[in-house]
């Protein structure tokens, strides 16, 4: 999915977090946004799925601008905290991302994916008990069944430990290099093993800096 955002401003009530945030991604491109608490990171996810609502002509998906997209189903998304998540009724793992897809997946590749998460063997658990970590793990498995054309990851390996962390970069990999345009929100993760593309480095103070990998790797101190 191409995504193209022009002049990107963004305000809660009169308290600006985005000013003049503009650059544009190609199909299959993976851009890595980094930057300290307060610096807009979530703020501009929430712009990108429609939830912050934006004005005409700043973001558009393949051409299209965002406020007459239609087609939410073909973005994937994996939020940063899941503390107010209760499902309404007793549901297992398997049951959940059953009724989460929205295209038809093969059962192998459902077990696949909670095999790679680490969450096989818990499967049939009630979704309601799980740990945050674990919890985590189950949306990122669920934002992958839809085989979505652009997936955008929020801080998604918060909770999760090392050997996940690495199974979790493996399928986002895969995913990009299948053609999936990926967004992955990082606060100080190392970026080691991901295949990204270009990295936007986000600041309080507004500022901004976009950068293809192969640049940002001769500017010091941007990708550690």
């Amino acid at each position: 999915m191409q995504i193209d955002i022009n002049n990107l401003c963004f305000a809660y009530m009169h308290k600006l977090v985005i000013n003049n945030l503009s650059l544009s991604l190609n199909t299959g491109d993976f851009l890595v946004i980094r930057g300290k608490n307060g610096s807009g990171k979530s703020t501009l996810v929430k712009c990108l799925l429609g939830i912050n609502p934006v004005k005409s002509g700043m973001i558009f998906f393949n051409h299209e601008d965002i406020v007459n997209f239609k087609a939410w189903t073909s973005i994937g998304y994996v939020p940063q905290k899941f503390e107010d998540f209760n499902y309404e009724y007793p549901i297992t793992i398997k049951e959940f991302l059953s009724v989460s897809r929205l295209k038809r997946t093969k059962e192998s590749d459902v077990l696949r994916l909670l095999d790679k998460m680490g969450i096989l063997e818990i499967q049939n658990d009630n979704i309601n008990s799980l740990s945050g970590g674990q919890l985590q793990r189950v949306f990122i498995v669920r934002a992958m069944l839809n085989n979505p054309k652009l997936l955008i990851l929020d801080e998604p390996t918060a909770s999760i430990d090392k050997k996940n962390v690495l199974y979790f970069r493996e399928t986002v990999n895969q995913l990009h290099s299948e053609g999936v345009t990926v967004i992955l929100i990082s606060h100080d993760e190392s970026m080691a093993n991901l295949n990204y593309t270009h990295i936007l480095s986000m600041s309080s103070d507004f500022s901004f800096t976009f950068q293809s990998r192969k640049n940002a790797e001769l500017t010091p101190g941007v990708n550690e």
